[in-house]
């Protein structure tokens, strides 16, 4: 459908709400067929973004090729084309083919998305790469958007990728997708991505955790801001700008100051239905620690210091071309319903993201004791 669909269900979800209709009801809305069926490759395809995508493009009814290396989630999608190559050195079931847009999910290292750009410039009409928000060079400032400087690397032939390393390499990748295919290209930078699937557990530890009830250790104060984007969410958007053919760079989060901690722990502990109650720990004890934020408290960065315009990103383009979000409430969800999906034996792990139930103990008994 047109840009109009997608203003439609912006502005309707509060009148959906309040008519009492549930959220499923407004999702329905952004599974509407497309217009226009387009021919759609997808590098990469197989992990957390890329099924979100198949899942939207396939419901709007697009057709979708995927290209990987035939390792991951081999099972998913029996009925979709899949190719079987290598982004470093072996794109040859590429040649010869053509589409309508290729989303490219996979690009971690510019020499790799130069060579599948130019490759595919030829043969597709658009570029649409999934970057990050991680590749501004300044995170102290708010209100960063799509202009402020971008990080970069004194040797540009690196390819070891570490967190000082990853957002520099993600702006090269951008620059070498828009040098192969110069005005036919959507960079879309998302925040933290969070939702079904997500195996780092960066947000589904407080879902998880909070389920669990009983007291829980959480950081700062209820009023600190935060952002987040459902997978869905994001899918959604990116199949959007493939349906409306929309270049440029767009950051791809939640709005900036409207979504809070507390937020995301009330909406856990409502959607679980828990008995968790929350003991929120000022950033010096949490310091004095060594617990840090976002590994060890996720979806967290104080509002201070090298980091303190992190959730502050500026998302208007975005949203002035259609960007939507379900109710946080379906997140949290989505979350908890994957997760009860997994094996029992990851279940029964120490989650990749957030403290053990053993650290969170001794923080909680070190708590009531410290004096600040």
């Amino acid at each position: 459908m047109s840009l109009t669909r997608r203003k439609f269900v912006k502005h309707t979800a509060v009148g959906l709400a309040a008519a009492g209709l549930a959220p499923s009801a407004l999702a329905a809305l952004t599974r509407l067929k497309a217009e226009r069926k387009l021919n759609i490759l997808i590098l990469g395809g197989t992990a957390f973004l890329g099924p979100a995508l198949v899942n939207d493009a396939l419901a709007r009814g697009h057709q979708v090729t995927l290209f990987n290396r035939g390792r991951t989630n081999t099972h998913l999608f029996p009925d979709v084309e899949k190719l079987v190559g290598d982004r470093d050195g072996d794109l040859e079931a590429l040649k010869g083919r053509k589409w309508d847009v290729v989303i490219d999910t996979s690009g971690y290292k510019p020499r790799l998305v130069k060579d599948s750009a130019e490759l595919l410039a030829g043969h597709v009409d658009h570029y649409i790469f999934i970057s990050t928000v991680s590749v501004y060079a300044d995170f102290s400032q708010r209100g960063l958007n799509e202009d402020s400087p971008v990080g970069t690397l004194e040797d540009e032939t690196t390819e070891e990728i570490t967190g000082l390393t990853y957002g520099p390499l993600k702006a090269l990748c951008e620059q070498a997708a828009e040098k192969a295919m110069p005005g036919r290209t959507c960079t879309i930078r998302p925040g933290l991505i969070v939702g079904p699937m997500d195996r780092s557990d960066r947000f589904t530890y407080w879902p998880v955790r909070i389920a669990k009830g009983g007291e829980v250790l959480v950081p700062d104060k209820p009023e600190v801001v935060t952002q987040i984007i459902d997978v869905r969410d994001l899918a959604e958007y990116t199949i959007h700008c493939a349906e409306q053919h929309i270049n440029g760079v767009f950051n791809a989060t939640s709005p900036a100051e409207e979504l809070t901690m507390g937020d995301i722990f009330e909406s856990c502990r409502k959607v679980s239905g828990s008995d968790a109650t929350f003991t929120w720990a000022d950033p010096k004890f949490l310091e004095e620690n060594e617990v840090q934020a976002w590994s060890h408290m996720p979806v967290w960065v104080p509002l201070d210091g090298e980091d303190a315009g992190h959730p502050y990103i500026d998302v208007t383009r975005a949203l002035n071309t259609g960007l939507v979000y379900r109710p946080l409430s379906e997140t949290v969800r989505g979350t908890l319903d994957w997760w009860a999906t997994v094996p029992p034996e990851r279940q029964a792990g120490d989650m990749r993201s957030g403290i053990t139930a053993e650290r969170e103990a001794e923080l909680l008994a070190k708590l009531k004791d410290w004096k600040g």
